[in-house]
């Protein structure tokens, strides 16, 4: 769905190379069980979306109440709305801004992440800990890869 939403991806041996040509677009992105799209990148496939051209339809077929982060994302400037527990719809794109957000779980939390090195201004994620379960040295990796990102 990446190659899809304009992202071009370039896998060998080790190693991911992850770029972007040109505009984002809108796509629909489902979470479904193995093979499917992991549930657990549907949060930051939302993340990219905001960013995407026209309306994208992000659909968690997996868990319930799998969207809590949406509100979070708003915070910030994002234009998404939530039919139910299970579909998010995301208006792109949308400069992200800096804010006070909370981390409600792993997935959400590494989605805010993103979304705060995609936001202009300094974002603040409350209640990290639950990244911090999910992905280790996330800071270290990510100030590795160029981001300004530090724990306070």
């Amino acid at each position: 769905k990446m190659r899809g939403a304009g992202v071009t991806v370039e896998e060998s041996d080790d190693t991911l190379r992850v770029w972007r040509d040109g505009e984002l677009r809108a796509v629909t992105i489902q979470a479904l069980p193995y093979p499917g799209l992991a549930t657990d990148l549907q949060a930051p496939m939302a993340v990219l979306l905001t960013q995407a051209r026209g309306v994208s339809y992000v659909h968690e077929r997996v868990f319930d109440n799998r969207l809590l982060y949406v509100s979070e994302l708003r915070k910030m400037g994002a234009e998404v709305v939530t039919t139910g527990t299970t579909t998010a719809i995301i208006s792109g794109p949308t400069p992200l801004i800096g804010s006070s957000v909370r981390a409600l779980d792993v997935r959400a939390g590494a989605a805010l992440i993103l979304a705060g090195l995609a936001a202009s201004g300094r974002t603040e994620i409350a209640d990290v800990y639950h990244v911090d379960r999910g992905y280790e040295r996330i800071g270290v990796k990510l100030r590795g890869l160029g981001a300004a990102i530090e724990r306070v």
